[in-house]
């Protein structure tokens, strides 16, 4: 048996991720709401939003109103996606102090996505590492495709290793290895963890799992066994990817708490408060519960 981490880390994606493919518009109002009661039942890294042309994610159009308004709580931090240079400045001035990259270990997932090669997507963000170190603004940088593509099918670890180690090299301080399509399996992330970690310190690395084959949760304890203490996830199992034709949502955070508490492993965070922020942001979505932690728990929760 291997040795479970006293603690992990849980980056709670989902006023980002979660809701930027949501096509009902969801108000500033409830963002805002939403991102203070995640904060409040303990979590204490939020994705609060993305600084990225609201032409192409108009879910986020509302990007520097969320920022400006949020009641920032001691201890938490809030990253926010930047795609470039112009979206880092215009995070700035929002008041955003930590930021977040992106690449793709598919070179056809990165054309689709961002319009661009592996290589162009790095110098693209070079400006940006360097507008960060010299404002002292911690960068997470993304790899997207991490265990596979819609598009190319299989992702040679090699290649997510080598999107890793140069974002490391870059100034990323964290980052996340993403199974955007949710093709994953256990043998499969580790051998991925695996060759990455000989690249980048495995205490930086996040896991950052879909659950389209109903694989998440399995994959997390896979990389807890290769030493990940990091793991993103969406409250109540929202979000998906545009560009991923097919991809489940992200894995619920309620689960991954669960998951945790069994193991014996610290979170911070209260799993019946977490429960009823899910509760309140699939009513407003009029959607029902999808963690398997939600379902067990709605019960006990009144919807708003």
């Amino acid at each position: 048996m291997f040795r479970v981490p006293e603690r992990v880390k849980i980056v709670e994606v989902g006023p980002r991720d979660g809701l930027q493919s949501e096509k009902q518009v969801v108000s500033t109002t409830v963002k805002i709401s939403l991102i203070e009661r995640l904060a409040d039942a303990g979590l204490t890294a939020i994705e609060a939003t993305a600084f990225v042309s609201p032409k192409w994610v108009p879910q986020m159009a509302d990007n520097a109103a969320v920022m400006t308004g949020l009641r920032r709580k001691a201890g938490v931090s809030y990253p926010v996606l930047v795609p470039n240079l112009q979206g880092f400045e215009a995070a700035m001035a929002a008041g955003a102090e930590e930021v977040a990259v992106f690449a793709s270990a598919s070179e056809t997932f990165s054309k689709k996505n961002i319009n661009c090669s592996i290589r162009e997507s790095l110098e693209r963000f070079q400006p940006v590492f360097e507008a960060a170190k010299n404002r002292e603004i911690r960068i997470r940088g993304y790899v997207s495709c991490a265990l596979g593509c819609p598009y190319e099918g299989e992702v040679p670890v090699k290649a997510v290793a080598e999107v890793a180690s140069r974002l490391r090299e870059m100034g990323c301080g964290e980052i996340s290895l993403g199974d955007t399509i949710g093709v994953g399996t256990p043998i499969k992330a580790q051998r991925m963890i695996e060759a990455v970690a000989n690249h980048v310190p495995v205490e930086v690395l996040a896991g950052h799992f879909h659950d389209t084959y109903g694989q998440a949760l399995v994959n997390i304890y896979a990389a807890l066994e290769m030493g990940v203490s990091i793991f993103d996830s969406s409250v109540a199992g929202l979000g998906g990817c545009p560009y991923a034709p097919g991809a489940a949502g992200n894995v619920a955070t309620e689960d991954v708490v669960y998951l945790m508490e069994g193991l014996g492993i610290e979170t911070g965070v209260d799993l019946q408060k977490l429960a009823e922020v899910g509760a309140s942001i699939l009513a407003v979505l009029q959607r029902p519960a999808q963690s398997k932690a939600g379902r067990a728990l709605i019960g006990k929760v009144a919807r708003p």
